[in-house]
């Protein structure tokens, strides 16, 4: 998260970019920063619990509580139909549920941090309007490194658990902290302008279906899972790809 916030400084100095916000934005920002540090903390922490698998799969769900949470901060009626495709989704995680019990804590922290994920992406957009991309980013960047050095002081007592990157570790770090975090946060915000909070979930919920590919050759024995896994993931994926496809079907029908 330094690396990411590095980043988008030297960005919005290359851009000339005017980054003052009040003291109530800044607090909003530094607020949302805090949920998408809380938000990164139980993924990985769930991955470390469980497996890739598991954790990408139960991020799926973040979905169902942005169809939930959008209503509410935007006084908006529910959509029938987001509350269905998340009832698929249920369904799907209490397959994963029923057949993968070894994995119970890890789908629980997985759980969390999709509810965390669905939480920011809504707030983000009301965010949106009022600010740059690459503002917003930064201080909100800056709100999940607070959080996140806070957090590794008290989980481990005072002593901070970070050794000296080595020479491919932190190149891989860069990569991570640049393009995989920064570019990629930043993206996601600016197309908010555009999109709702509920499809912008839809797309990152295909982050399961490359990242089990991935995880399944790089790891290979560790993320081998029973046949109700995959159903219940299979359930999750159709459930997330049929609302686009829904969309197009009406449109290109009216």
């Amino acid at each position: 998260m330094l690396i990411a916030l590095i980043s988008f400084y030297l960005y919005i100095k290359w851009k000339n970019t005017d980054f003052s916000v009040d003291r109530k934005q800044f607090l909003k920002l530094f607020g949302i920063g805090i949920i998408v540090a809380l938000h990164w903390i139980a993924f990985f922490g769930a991955i470390k619990i469980a497996n890739v698998s598991v954790a990408l799969v139960c991020l799926a769900t973040s979905t169902l509580f942005t169809s939930l949470l959008e209503p509410f901060f935007f006084r908006k009626r529910i959509n029938l139909l987001e509350v269905i495709i998340g009832l698929l989704i249920i369904f799907g995680i209490y397959l994963i549920f029923r057949f993968e019990t070894r994995y119970l804590a890890g789908i629980v922290v997985a759980l969390a941090a999709a509810f965390l994920a669905g939480l920011f992406s809504v707030l983000n957009k009301k965010m949106v309007h009022h600010q740059k991309a690459s503002v917003i980013s930064f201080y909100e960047m800056m709100g999940g490194l607070s959080c996140v050095t806070v957090y590794l002081v008290f989980s481990e007592w005072g002593e901070l658990p970070l050794s000296i990157p080595s020479g491919t570790d932190f190149i891989c770090l860069l990569a991570l902290g640049i393009i995989c975090t920064a570019y990629a946060f930043a993206v996601q915000v600016k197309i908010m302008r555009h999109l709702s909070a509920y499809i912008v979930a839809l797309t990152i919920n295909l982050e399961p279906v490359y990242g089990i590919i991935m995880a399944w050759f790089l790891f290979g024995e560790t993320e081998h899972m029973t046949h109700g896994f995959y159903i219940g993931t299979m359930i999750i994926f159709l459930s997330v790809l049929g609302f686009p496809l829904y969309h197009y079907y009406l449109k290109t029908r009216g």
